[in-house]
């Protein structure tokens, strides 16, 4: 496809930058540029359907991730910053009166 277009200086501006930057030609920089703002916009509207083929394809060898992620999560914790991380509750756990007192001033 042959395409006339029209462009304001800045667009001028940036298409000449990205050429010379990148050693492409114009044409290569609009085709390049096109298939970048199509691949955007096909992933906004597909919105994380894209990641299903990703999902669960992880090939750690371990077979215990989903139940033992927050064990996992506060050893990396304690690698990077020393000590343990309180343990705050499971997510299906209401805070206890202990706990919820504590971000307000309580004990």
């Amino acid at each position: 496809m042959r395409v006339n277009a029209r462009f304001d200086a800045e667009a001028e501006q940036q298409v000449t930058y990205l050429a010379e930057v990148t050693g492409m030609g114009v044409s290569e920089v609009l085709r390049t540029s096109v298939q970048h703002y199509y691949d955007l916009v096909r992933a906004q509207r597909g919105g994380l359907k894209h990641l299903g083929a990703f999902i669960g394809q992880a090939d750690s060898g371990r077979s215990d991730v989903a139940g033992t992620y927050k064990v996992r999560l506060d050893e990396g914790w304690a690698a990077k910053h020393g000590g343990h991380a309180q343990p705050g509750p499971a997510v299906h756990e209401p805070p206890s009166p202990r706990r919820a007192g504590q971000g307000k001033g309580g004990a």
